[in-house]
């Protein structure tokens, strides 16, 4: 137990320290968290010749606890009403975002690298995928997530993850009754979940013991742990999830802000370290062009695919440029493909690496050049006025 109780004080110190610079430098905290992971590893691993236990089965469950709560909360953000008003929009950038990638990045494996094709084709699924971790934590920071804009780019989000589960599953993954039983079980939770959610929170919430929290952990460890045995992922159904409780739990401010402290304080740190911990950097100083041309080929293709949509839908430069960047950033998804493509032989230790980097090179670039140069302060400005008017009104009923 000494051990554990060590390496969880290192790792919680590594977050804290993450946090620290993400406050001096004005960065997203999941990105300082993931250079931090990479730093350290890389420092550590030189002076030791260990690793800072980044395979540790409880390491490994903490951080996908903290991917699955926030990409529950992620999909608990969206509006079912924005969701309805946008669809069109969120369901082109979507789309757009992951097919274009997919076959550039594919195509830079396989005739540029001399990739076999099934490692190609899961280069092109790892590169299309945007990463909800990111985008939402960057929301929440900045604000834009109470915002129709940030609500309608998790959207676009969702449809993006949703295809490239999908086509991970076909390309990769046997079709078996499993995977019937898991999809009609997580459909059926879904339609069910809001009613009895409804019921559950009425008559038994606002307690001590965080009956509510107890319930949605439940609902997503279950789901969870038949996604795992169905060969899927848990974080897919976390997002089905969130959306269809958005009205239940999106309303409830004080249960939202419990669940940020949880997953937030405790639970996505591990996850962004981990991911910068599993970071080879002899990988990267051995073969750097490979990372940087699926770098720029990724980013590229988003490019080419995501920015005429949001002008075909009358978005302002800064606004389509923002979008385009953030829907470039990969992390949740394409890690979890690599380490399936990893661990099914479908790719080398080495290109899992290479692609690893890549993965985490498209979650930090962007984004900076996002928040650095694009970030639409005049949403943020807009929506604070909005809600100065809001208390306004209802002041000024109040007081008739």
């Amino acid at each position: 137990m000494t051990d554990m109780w060590a390496v969880a004080s290192l790792w919680t110190g590594l977050a804290f320290v993450a946090s620290i610079i993400s406050s001096r430098l004005g960065i997203a905290t999941a990105l300082c968290e993931i250079i931090v992971g990479i730093i350290a590893q890389y420092a550590y691993g030189t002076w030791s010749g260990h690793s800072l236990s980044a395979q540790s089965p409880w390491i490994t469950f903490l951080a996908g606890a903290g991917a699955i709560l926030l990409t529950f909360l992620a999909g608990a953000e969206l509006d079912p009403d924005v969701f309805r008003l946008k669809w069109k929009e969120a369901t082109g950038i979507g789309l757009i975002g992951f097919f274009v990638p997919f076959m550039g990045c594919g195509a830079i494996a396989h005739y540029l690298f001399h990739w076999s094709m099934p490692a190609s084709l899961l280069s092109g699924v790892i590169l299309s995928a945007t990463s909800v971790a990111v985008v939402y934590t960057v929301m929440l920071e900045s604000g834009l997530n109470k915002t129709h804009y940030g609500k309608t780019l998790l959207a676009a989000c969702f449809i993006n993850d949703l295809v490239t589960v999908l086509m991970l599953g076909f390309l990769f993954s046997p079709f078996t009754l499993k995977t019937v039983l898991f999809f009609v079980a997580s459909i059926a939770l879904s339609v069910a979940s809001p009613s009895l959610t409804s019921k559950m929170f009425s008559r038994l919430g606002s307690r001590p013991s965080e009956l509510e929290t107890k319930y949605l952990l439940l609902s997503l460890f279950g789901l969870g742990a038949m996604a795992s045995w169905a060969g899927s992922e848990a974080v897919l159904p976390a997002y089905i999830l969130g959306m269809a409780l958005a009205r239940q739990v999106g309303k409830d401010q004080a249960l939202v802000r419990r669940l940020r402290t949880l997953t937030l304080g405790l639970l996505t740190p591990f996850y962004f370290l981990r991911a910068g911990l599993m970071v080879s950097v002899s990988a990267l100083v051995l073969a750097p062009m490979i990372v940087i041309f699926f770098i720029l080929g990724q980013i590229a293709s988003k490019f080419i695919g995501i920015y005429p949509i949001t002008k075909l839908f009358k978005s302002p430069p800064k606004e389509a440029f923002y979008t385009t960047l953030l829907m470039s950033t990969g992390l949740t998804f394409g890690t979890i493909a690599a380490l399936f493509g990893l661990d099914h032989h479908i790719i080398t230790h080495a290109q899992y690496s290479l692609l690893v980097v890549a993965v985490i090179g498209t979650a930090i670039i962007p984004t900076l050049i996002a928040n650095t140069f694009f970030l639409p302060r005049h949403l943020l400005e807009h929506h604070l006025l909005l809600e100065e008017e809001s208390l306004t009104d209802q002041s000024s009923a109040e007081s008739l």
